[in-house]
Parts: C-alpha cells; sequence; structure tokens
C-alpha cells in the first residue's frame, strides 16, 4: 500500500541504526522504492541485508560503526557515498531512550546520551551537506519522538536531545534552503519495536497509552515508513523546517 515515489529509484540513501527496529522498516522501505541504501549499525547486519536481498531484491550496504565515534561515522558515509553515489537522502534514526533518573546521572552518561541522541545527527548532516549542495539538493529527515512534547519523566537527557532535534532541523533547514536542501524532523510515538517489548512494555503500560491515542492500534515500526519516504522524496519538496508527528493522535501540534 506504500505509493511509490520516482525520484527515491536509484538515489543515494544513509540510515543510521538501519538495521534493526524502525531502522529496519526504513531501510526496507527505500530498498522497495529502488534506492540505493547504505545503513550502519554496531551489531552484525549481514542477515538482516541478505533477507533484505532476497525479499526486495535490492541488498543494502552494511558498514560496521559506532555513532558515537565520529571518525567512524564520518568513514561509514564516505564509504557510502564511494559505493552509491553521493549521498541525498540522509535519516538520522539511530537513538538510545536508556532510562535514567536526574539524581542518578553522572557526566559520563550525559555525554554518551548526548552523543548518540544529537551530536551524531548534527556531524552525520555536516559531512553530506556538501555533496548535496553540489548535487543541487536533499534531504535530510531527523528522528525525534513525542517523548518531550509530553513531559515524560524516566530519560530526561533523552528529551532534552529530542527537543534539541527540532532546533537543530529549524536552524539547518533556515541555513541550507537556499542550497535546496530539505531538513525536516519525524516525531514517532510508542513504536513497539522488538527492543520496547523486551524492555519496556507491559500490559498495564500499553493499555494506558492506547487509552491516550486518538487511534486504538498500537505502533509498528512499518507505521514511520510512509512519513520518511514522503520528506526524502520531492513530494514534500516545498517542506522544511517542520516536525511530522507519527503517534497514533497523542500530541497535538499546531
Amino acid at each position: 500500500m506504500t505509493p511509490i515515489y520516482p525520484d527515491l529509484s536509484g538515489a543515494s540513501v544513509f540510515v543510521t541504526g538501519g538495521g534493526s527496529g524502525i531502522g529496519a522498516a526504513l531501510t526496507e522501505g527505500f530498498l522497495r522504492q529502488g534506492a540505493r541504501v547504505a545503513f550502519c549499525q554496531r551489531r552484525d547486519g549481514a542477515a538482516f541485508c541478505d533477507r533484505m536481498a532476497q525479499e526486495t531484491g535490492n541488498r543494502p550496504l552494511f558498514l560496521p560503526c559506532d555513532i558515537t565515534h565520529l571518525a567512524a561515522l564520518r568513514g561509514a558515509l564516505d564509504q557510502a557515498a564511494a559505493a552509491h553515489g553521493p549521498i541525498t537522502v540522509l535519516v538520522n534514526n539511530a537513538a538510545n531512550d536508556q532510562r535514567h533518573k536526574t539524581l542518578e546521572t553522572d557526566e559520563a552518561f550525559f555525554d554518551w546520551s548526548i552523543a548518540i541522541n544529537l551530536k551524531a545527527y548534527f556531524f552525520a548532516a555536516q559531512a553530506v551537506i556538501p555533496a548535496m549542495q553540489a548535487a543541487g539538493g536533499g534531504a535530510i529527515i531527523n528522528f525525534s519522538s513525542i517523548s518531550y512534547m509530553m513531559g515524560n519523566a524516566g530519560y530526561p537527557v533523552y528529551t532534552a536531545a529530542n527537543s534539541a532535534i527540532n532546533g537543530l532541523t529549524r536552524s539547518l533547514a533556515r541555513e541550507f534552503g537556499p542550497d535546496r536542501i530539505r531538513v525536516n524532523a519525524l516525531a514517532p510515538g510508542w513504536v513497539l519495536t522488538q527492543k520496547q517489548k523486551d524492555l519496556w512494555v507491559t500490559p498495564e503500560g500499553l493499555a494506558a497509552h492506547l487509552a491516550r491515542q486518538c487511534l486504538p492500534d498500537a505502533l509498528e515500526p512499518e507505521d514511520m515508513v510512509g512519513g520518511c519516504l514522503f520528506l526524502s522524496s520531492s513530494a514534500s519538496k516545498a517542506m522544511t523546517g517542520q516536525a511530522l508527528v507519527i503517534d497514533g493522535g497523542v500530541v497535538v501540534t499546531g
């Protein structure tokens, strides 16, 4: 049921954290559009690549990388560009919402959380923007979360980074709009990835959250694909500096 965006066919796409959870659904979505997709993550992605090649006929390029190591991140982006051509779609998806308490958080954890959830976003964008400028445009999609909009407790550094992603998105959109580089944020609600199910989903907690949604169905990783493809394609060529919320109707924007 996913629309086809012809301009994504053959496009050079890079997805951080693109082999599991929401990222895996995004990678598959781009592959089915005919894009040339590279993704990075710490865990081995070979089996996922094999499955994608079999199911979509389009094999992604897996580049092992810890995005908190900026030299490794830049190296992965360079390898992707060498293999697929200059990156014209960057999806900053990788994140870590590890739970923590304010009074128990030390400086090392704070720096680690910011490195994953914000710093890597900035420097990944910095790395690909020159090639986008040379290509006459591009799209950057920064994944955030509705967590900071809800005022949730339990992960204050993570929600601070989520909020900062919107500021970063708007500033980059303004700075590089003249180059036709569009920068938008995408804020999911509670998406039931395997990680969420393993660590934090309880029947009571899920029921309480679904009661806050306008729509009755729990969110799956695949529910994030359509919005990301739209923001990546020329179908949204007049849209930049915005935050697209896909959460089943929990928060209200505008």
